[in-house]
Parts: C-alpha cells; sequence; structure tokens
C-alpha cells in the first residue's frame, strides 16, 4: 500500500511556545554570559544613517545663565561653538538678556542631538566647566540636574545636609563618583550629576536621601557591596538582598536606656571623686529628681521693644538723634575694647618681682640677731616650747642654706 492516501502527521508544540520565532541575530558567537543590555554594540549615528535628508522645521532651546558666569562663558564660547558645529548645531550668547540658545540648521543630521546640545548649555549655566560639559553630547552619556532648595526650610539645616553631600574635603563626593562612574557638582540650590544613566538614578537616590537627613555612606556601603556582588557569574540570578545591609533606626528598651543613665551618673560621681567633692549616686539622682512647682498661671509676659523704648523715653527722640545716642554708644564700647586690649598688651612688658641677694651688711645683722636668740634659749629650761624653737630655727636655717 502506498502512503499518499494517509494524512500527515505535524509535531505537537507547547503552547507556551506557540509565539516563540527564531532569533537570527542571536548567533553562537555572542556570549552568552555577558548581561543581555551589553551583548550588541551601539554603533554611533553617521550622516549616512539620516535618510529623510535635512530637517523640515528648526528646534531651539534657551537658558538663562547667572551674571557671574558671564565672563567665564565669553572666554570658552569658540569651544563650544567648536564642539556643536561638528554636529550640526549652531549656538548664540546673549549677554544682554544673559541667555544661552541653541538651534537645529541645514547641517544637523541627528534629531536627538538637539537636546543634548540644551542639556550643555544647561550644565553650564549650572557652573559645569566646558570640557566635562561637551561630553553630554555623547551617546552613552546624559545629565540630570537635581533641585535640592525645597526639600529643607530651615537655612542652616540646608548648609549642613548640602555639604554632608560633599564630606571632609570632598572625600563623600570623590566616593560617589568613584562608585558610579558619574561627574557630580554641587552648587547652590542644585546638584548636577553627568553619567550612565542607570548611574544617574543611584546618585539621585543618594542626593534626596541626605536632604532627607539619611547619611550617604549608608547608601555608599550599599553600592560597593553591589560592585563585588556583580563581579561574582553564580549569583548573577539569585537575590541580593541577604548580602545588602538593613539599615534601620534602633529604639532602645526601658532596660538599655535606665542602664545607660546609671553609666552617665557613675562617670559624673567618678569626676567629683577626682576634683575632691565627696558625692553619691543617690544624690545626683535626687538632684535631677526635683521638679519644679506646678503653677497653673502663665509667666508674666516679656515687654515689648515699643514698651521699653517709652519707658527710656528713646520712642520720642527724632531720628537723627537716635542715630547720635547710637554713635555715641558704639564709640564708648570701642574705647573701653580698646583700653581693654592696651592692657593686655602691656601686661607682657611687665617685669617680674626679683628677690635681690642679701648685703654684707644684712648677712652681719642676721648672724647677730642668731647668736643673741641662741644665748637666749640658753638661758631658758629645757621644756617642750623650747625644743619647738629649735625645730623651727633649724628647717629655718636649712631653707636659707637651699636658696
Amino acid at each position: 500500500m502506498s502512503d499518499a492516501g494517509e494524512p500527515s502527521v505535524e509535531p505537537v508544540v507547547n503552547k507556551n511556545k506557540v509565539h516563540r520565532k527564531e532569533k537570527p541575530w542571536d548567533t553562537d558567537d555572542i556570549d552568552q554570559s555577558v548581561p543581555f543590555n551589553l551583548r550588541w554594540k551601539v554603533d554611533p549615528f553617521v550622516p549616512t544613517d539620516n535618510k529623510a535628508g535635512p530637517f523640515r522645521e528648526e528646534s531651539s532651546f534657551a537658558t538663562l545663565f547667572p551674571k557671574y558666569r558671564e565672563k567665564y562663558l565669553r572666554e570658552v564660547w569658540s569651544a563650544v561653538t567648536r564642539a556643536l558645529e561638528a554636529h550640526g548645531i549652531a549656538c548664540t550668547l546673549d549677554l544682554v538678556h544673559g541667555s544661552m540658545s541653541v538651534r537645529t540648521t541645514r547641517k544637523t543630521f541627528d534629531p536627538y542631538m538637539i537636546l543634548k546640545a540644551r542639556d550643555m548649555i544647561k550644565l553650564m549655566a549650572r557652573g559645569v566647566a566646558v570640557n566635562q560639559a561637551v561630553k553630554v553630547l555623547e551617546d552613552d552619556t546624559a545629565c540630570d540636574i537635581i533641585k535640592i532648595g525645597n526639600l529643607v526650610r530651615n537655612k542652616e539645616r540646608f548648609v549642613k545636609r548640602r555639604q554632608r553631600i560633599i564630606g571632609p574635603d570632598g572625600s563623600t563626593l570623590k566616593a560617589i563618583e568613584l562608585l558610579t562612574n558619574c561627574y557630580v557638582l554641587v552648587q547652590g540650590n542644585t546638584v548636577s550629576v553627568m553619567g550612565p544613566f542607570k548611574s544617574l538614578k543611584e546618585v539621585r537616590r543618594i542626593v534626596l536621601d541626605c536632604m532627607k537627613n539619611i547619611h550617604p555612606i549608608y547608601r555608599i556601603k550599599e553600592l560597593m557591596i553591589r560592585r563585588e556582588l556583580a563581579k561574582d557569574p553564580k549569583l548573577a540570578e539569585e537575590s541580593w538582598d541577604r548580602f545588602l545591609p538593613q539599615f534601620r533606626k534602633r529604639h532602645l528598651k526601658t532596660s538599655e536606656k535606665t542602664a545607660k543613665k546609671n553609666e552617665k551618673i557613675g562617670a559624673k560621681v567618678e569626676a567629683r571623686k577626682a576634683a575632691g567633692i565627696d558625692t553619691t549616686a543617690e544624690e545626683l539622682m535626687r538632684k535631677q529628681a526635683t521638679k519644679k512647682v506646678y503653677t497653673p498661671f502663665p509667666p508674666a509676659q516679656l515687654p515689648r521693644k515699643v514698651d521699653l523704648q517709652l519707658e527710656s523715653g528713646e520712642y520720642f527722640l527724632k531720628q537723627s538723634e537716635k542715630e547720635a545716642r547710637e554713635t555715641a554708644k558704639r564709640k564708648q564700647q570701642q574705647a573701653e575694647t580698646a583700653e581693654k586690649r592696651r592692657a593686655e598688651r602691656a601686661e607682657a612688658f611687665v617685669a617680674p618681682a626679683e628677690t635681690a641677694a642679701p648685703t654684707v651688711e644684712e648677712k652681719r645683722r642676721h648672724k647677730k640677731r642668731a647668736a643673741m636668740e641662741m644665748e637666749m634659749d640658753d638661758e631658758e629650761p629645757e621644756g617642750i616650747e623650747k625644743s619647738k624653737k629649735k625645730k623651727k630655727k633649724k628647717e629655718k636655717r636649712t631653707e636659707e642654706e637651699s636658696s
């Protein structure tokens, strides 16, 4: 019998793999151990890639810059023009209105380059140097300007937390740059960052957490651990949560608080004993436990500035009289301060008290007086007082001989 009449049997395909297709670009010569997003090389955009020709519409962006950047921008604007001309972008520096602008031309071939040029002039306005800002025109480099001015209300607290990003002698900032491969510049109310896309998110997280009173060292430790774990190919598909440190606020228990309090009281008692003050831990505890007497009445209201001026009569003085009084008061304070400093300087020139050596006549008188005292002592009867006097005289003699 022939097999022509029999129906053909189709291979059974798993329903989960019905829509799977062959990937002709995924060949055997590609290293499978490399992460998926790094397996293929991204070629740079060249003029031949722009098939549609020159753009039909002109795109432009402008940004303002502070007054103190004007001198620097005027000096380096020729270098900025050369860097942007290579990509077919025109730039303008307007010193009257204090602005920089970029726009596309007929020579522009990369449609995304105008956005890169916009980022470049933004970075330059925020204080980034030209040789560093030019790097943002590369394909694998992006930028992020983090605004931190409105995150903390208190000015002193804001300055302290901003300084925490920089660290002592810039050590914290350097550590962030090394771990994230980014360029970071803290300037005024903003933080300018340049680097790979993935690293920009890490730096933004560190900066924002620092302004929320979370020290950058915690994030830096985590980044260092992640960097070491990434070197191990066995952990590529595993969760790293068990290796990463879990930082959390530690609340002390009541027993721990009591122990800490007792340690402080013990240290105080020892310090007082060393100073010669006899105190016990119970006395210190009693002093701390004394509470103020509760009164339901509020404290007396303090007088206003206007009330004080009315009492002294200053409120009714003219503006010129007030200024004259302030000037006189200031001059008096200056005179007192000058006199005090003059006295302090004069102390260095005061000669110390000198003990002059006894003269020949003084020595003779001293000998005569000693001889007379000896004769009187011999005449006195022996007793306790006489022995005491002898001891005192011997001590005086030894002191005189030693001096």
